[in-house]
């Protein structure tokens, strides 16, 4: 798939880079990560600027998200009727997103996009949940873009000429981004859960102090 997009890339320049990850937000199952490297190996090879590739990936990236989240948010519930959307996300996907944006709030959309096979559905849930302004959207996936991004780039950039050095790299890079995950969302958890029970714990009182009030009024009215 690398040499394939390297070739592609090499050919058509930063046009390609740019489409390519917009149908990448679309869904189309092409990696996203391995998209960016490879727009990051021919800036290493001389054929690209690094920073100008940087800003087409941004372009690219948050483009295709928002294209998603925009039709969510337009479609709404309608949207699972399309044999196109049907195919990225099914009635019991949106329902399961849906949960975890009850369980861990916006902060999905923040990790969503290190989620590949799984940003599609959840940026198309955001638009149809109507809880989440397009502005928090931009926010939330540019700051966890401007991570991303910058980052896979890089690696393609830096090992242009060792091939197996950047296959190698990106498997690491991978492993220590889902442990990373994995370490977000365990205190995602925890605040959820902590929450949950000062809610609790609140709804008690004011039913104890509802009923103590009641009981006094009954006192008084004897």
């Amino acid at each position: 798939m690398l040499d394939y997009l390297e070739l592609f890339f090499s050919t058509y320049g930063y046009l390609a880079v740019f489409s390519v990850l917009i149908l990448c937000g679309l869904g189309l199952p092409i990696p996203e990560d391995i998209t960016l490297v490879a727009g990051g190996v021919i800036s290493g090879l001389g054929q690209a600027d690094l920073l100008t590739m940087i800003l087409v990936g941004m372009a690219g990236v948050l483009i295709g998200d928002g294209l998603m989240f925009t039709l969510g948010k337009v479609l709404g519930p309608k949207v699972l009727n399309s044999r196109w959307i049907a195919k990225i996300m099914t009635p019991e996907n949106y329902e399961s997103i849906q949960e975890k944006f009850d369980k861990y709030g916006n902060s999905v959309i923040f990790v969503a996009r290190f989620l590949p096979g799984l940003r599609t559905p959840i940026y198309i849930t955001a638009g149809m949940s109507g809880r989440i302004s397009y502005l928090k959207f931009v926010l939330m996936d540019g700051f966890a873009a401007l991570i991303s991004v910058p980052l896979w780039v890089w690696v393609g950039h830096y090992c242009a000429e060792n091939k197996e050095l950047l296959l190698e790299i990106v498997s690491n890079f991978k492993i220590v981004i889902f442990i990373l995950l994995g370490i977000l969302l365990i205190i995602l958890t925890i605040r959820w859960y902590k929450k949950r029970k000062n809610k609790k714990l609140a709804e008690n009182k004011k039913l104890a102090e509802n009923k103590n009030n009641s009981n006094n009024l009954s006192n008084l009215t004897d």
